[in-house]
């Protein structure tokens, strides 16, 4: 089990040219360690000491957040893989409204449902089986609700997993791996299905703060409202902002110990700060000892930033 800071990531300062990682190795209870695998270029990180979560509550944590107020940036494991799960729903999402931007797509289209797309937790595509259910309303469902056949029915429409992979590219991400359909991609192996917080943050810079976002303004506020709306998590990444904050979100969970939330958060006025938290849990804690994590690494890196 990882504890402490025995192996952790020490973050300097990194140009526009990126980084290498380590060598990485898996475990079950903690999941991939470091690897070799480049970092996005991107602003310097600072370190911020999250050890004492890991130490009280055993797993690895990878935490990142960017205060978009002043570009400031503070990490733990930024550049350390961990399964995602169904964080990539969020970035899923996207990428089927760039495709509609384009024209390859639209809002309205009827995906059919049947009984041969369902696996578990499907609360929107269950109810539609023998019918069918709009783009629009799948791309709600997966990142309001996280239903995980509408996830497979988007990512065959949207061209399979090569493409999905691509999308990530095209944001300048060279290191996220797209590997496997739900429930699969959930499972621990090796690199598979795997981001790092570092690039997640940039990421989602890319999608909802830069001036070149591939997402129109339209597209950005639909996706955010799905984000907004969320009711998943809320012991995560809500919990740990200070009053009048608003989060727009989207949580990913593993059954054997993976915990994560990713998104933006907004102060009452004034820039968000953008945040991928990434927990890879043992077995023997509790989801709410889990969720706990976030929480408290969100308030710890808010109050660095002078937000308390």
């Amino acid at each position: 089990m990882t504890t402490g800071t025995d192996r952790r990531s020490v973050l300097t300062g990194l140009g526009a040219l990126g980084v290498m990682g380590c060598s990485q190795q898996s475990t079950p209870e903690t999941g991939p360690r470091e690897q070799p695998a480049r970092s996005l270029a991107r602003a310097p990180i600072e370190a911020i000491d999250l050890s004492a979560l890991e130490t009280r509550n055993g797993g690895r944590l990878g935490f990142v957040a960017m205060d978009m107020s002043n570009g400031r940036t503070l990490g733990s494991r930024a550049d350390e893989r961990f399964v995602y799960c169904s964080t990539f729903k969020m970035y899923l999402a996207a990428a089927t409204l760039i495709r509609i931007q384009d024209g390859r797509e639209t809002l309205d289209r009827q995906v059919p449902v049947t009984a041969a797309d369902m696996i578990n937790h499907a609360p929107v595509t269950e109810p539609a089986i023998g019918s069918s259910l709009s783009v629009e309303r799948l791309m709600q469902a997966i990142v309001e609700v996280s239903d995980n056949p509408g996830a497979n029915l988007l990512l065959k429409a949207g061209g399979g997993l090569e493409a999905m992979q691509a999308f990530y590219r095209s944001l300048g991400d060279d290191s996220t791996r797209v590997d496997r359909f739900e429930p699969e991609m959930n499972r621990l192996d090796g690199e598979k299905d795997t981001i790092t917080p570092a690039a997640s943050v940039q990421n989602l810079q890319r999608l909802f703060v830069a001036a070149d976002s591939p997402l129109t303004a339209e597209s950005r506020d639909r996706l955010l409202g799905w984000m907004f709306a969320s009711p998943t998590g809320p012991d995560r990444l809500k919990a740990g902002v200070p009053a009048g904050w608003r989060v727009a979100h989207k949580t990913g969970t593993g059954g054997y110990g993976p915990t994560n939330d990713i998104g933006l958060l907004y102060p009452p006025t004034g820039a968000p700060v953008i945040v991928a938290a990434y927990y890879h849990a043992t077995r023997r804690t509790t989801p709410e000892a889990n969720d706990a994590v976030i929480a408290e690494a969100t308030r710890i890196t808010l109050k660095a930033f002078g937000h308390d």
